[in-house]
């Protein structure tokens, strides 16, 4: 077969928070005639982002096209679910025309990217494009992108030291697997926001990237699909932390399931979610939450101290329980402490 009879496959990847399901709620709306199929992989055991996007599927994208891969990062479970996974979508009777795959936001991209050229799906697939989204407003603020000249500063005083936090060695990689970077939450950084974020990108790319500003996930499908970069053929091009290393762990974070009944005041949820953010520093929290005398779920998403909560369909047959799930960096979580902060 040649390339151009591979089917087309989009990474999505991007830190905890930066808007990676809210992108592809707009890619499978916006499908440009293509039928599209959804890997979504999370860190931990519930799955919320594949719930997400299994109550926008239409005949664009059936729900059985979507697919969870949880508890189990996508980049260190190749063999035994993504080589899997990939070879069931490509054997479904209708093939799909594009695939998206959401990486967790603790996923470096590169190991994934070095599973394209496995045998059982190299001659099917071809990665389409590495697409990084970066919260600008957090960039711009200074988090997950450290001053290259004041590392500089810190390590020649001394070379034992290592300034690199796991959090920004994620940040880094991704950046330097990007085809083109997305600047998520452009309308809250603001124009001297979005500078900054570019400047402290452009000193962590390895090479030039365009980097494009969006809220929430709007963009044109014609830009960031159909880039036809082969990018498991261009590997050198993207190094990572971790290459050479047969793999990597992510003992650095931790996340608990939180279940509880139904809460009386959705704004009294969100303050206490802030509160963990500040004092225990809570990097991702996201679930589904039962509101007294309410039919409807409440989906909660929080990133850092930044909380939104909206009601986004029926119970229904599903059980109606309340579940968070709560990540952060391991040493941080601890269930206790936070069932008493969220007063469950």
């Amino acid at each position: 077969m040649t390339n151009l009879a591979k089917i087309p496959v989009t990474i999505i990847t991007g830190f905890l928070g930066s808007g990676k399901t809210t992108l592809i709620r707009h890619l499978m709306a916006n499908p440009n005639g293509k039928r599209l199929a959804v890997l979504v992989n999370e860190f931990g055991t519930a799955g919320v982002d594949g719930d997400i996007l299994k109550s926008c599927a239409d005949a664009n994208c059936p729900e059985e096209n979507i697919v969870e891969l949880a508890n189990g990062c996508i980049c260190c479970t190749v063999a035994d679910d993504f080589i899997p996974t990939m070879e069931a979508l490509l054997a479904r009777p209708v093939r799909p025309d594009h695939i998206l795959i959401e990486t967790s936001g603790l996923a470096l991209p590169k190991p994934l990217l070095k599973a394209f050229d496995w045998p059982a799906i190299r001659s099917r697939i071809t990665v389409d494009g590495v697409i990084a989204l970066a919260d600008a407003e957090a960039v711009a603020a200074g988090r997950f992108a450290p001053d290259p000249s004041a590392v500089a500063a810190q390590r020649a005083s001394d070379q034992n030291l290592d300034h690199d936090t796991p959090l920004g060695e994620v940040f880094e990689d991704q950046i330097a697997c990007a085809d083109i970077v997305l600047l998520t939450k452009a309308d809250l950084a603001g124009e001297a926001g979005l500078a900054t974020a570019r400047a402290a990108i452009r000193a962590e790319a390895p090479r030039a990237v365009p980097m494009l500003a969006v809220t929430d996930g709007v963009i044109d499908p014609m830009v960031i699909l159909g880039i036809q970069a082969a990018a498991e053929d261009d590997l050198a091009a993207r190094p990572s932390h971790h290459d050479g290393e047969d793999g990597h762990e992510h003992d650095d974070f931790a996340s608990v399931v939180i279940e509880f009944g139904d809460i009386a005041d959705p704004e009294a949820l969100a303050e206490a979610i802030q509160r963990l953010a500040r004092e225990q520093n809570v990097l991702r929290a996201k679930g589904f939450i039962a509101v007294a005398a309410k039919p409807m779920r409440l989906l909660i998403q929080a990133a850092g101290e930044r909380v939104r909560f909206q009601y986004d369909r029926a119970w229904g047959d599903a059980p109606r329980r309340s579940q968070l799930v709560v990540i952060g960096e391991r040493g941080d979580i601890d269930e206790a402490a936070i069932r008493a902060g969220l007063g469950v």
